[in-house]
């Protein structure tokens, strides 16, 4: 191989791994999903007990990121 192609196949493999990095990249908030405006969205009952409450809240190593 030529040392040119090399560099055009360098090149090509470093453009696929930055648009995979920005296409897998999250973006957005942290937290719940938020109703769209003006929808007919009802309260849960607040005697009721959520279903997960017991469980343990366990953090995503990659957390940071969002």
């Amino acid at each position: 191989m030529a040392p040119n192609d090399r560099r055009v196949i360098f090149r090509a493999a470093l453009a696929a791994v930055l648009i995979s990095a920005i296409g897998l990249s999250a973006c957005g908030r942290k937290g719940p999903l938020e109703p769209p405006p003006k929808a007919d969205v009802t309260t849960p009952d607040p005697n009721a007990s959520p279903a997960d409450a017991g469980k343990p809240n366990r953090g995503f190593p990659l957390d940071f990121l969002l």
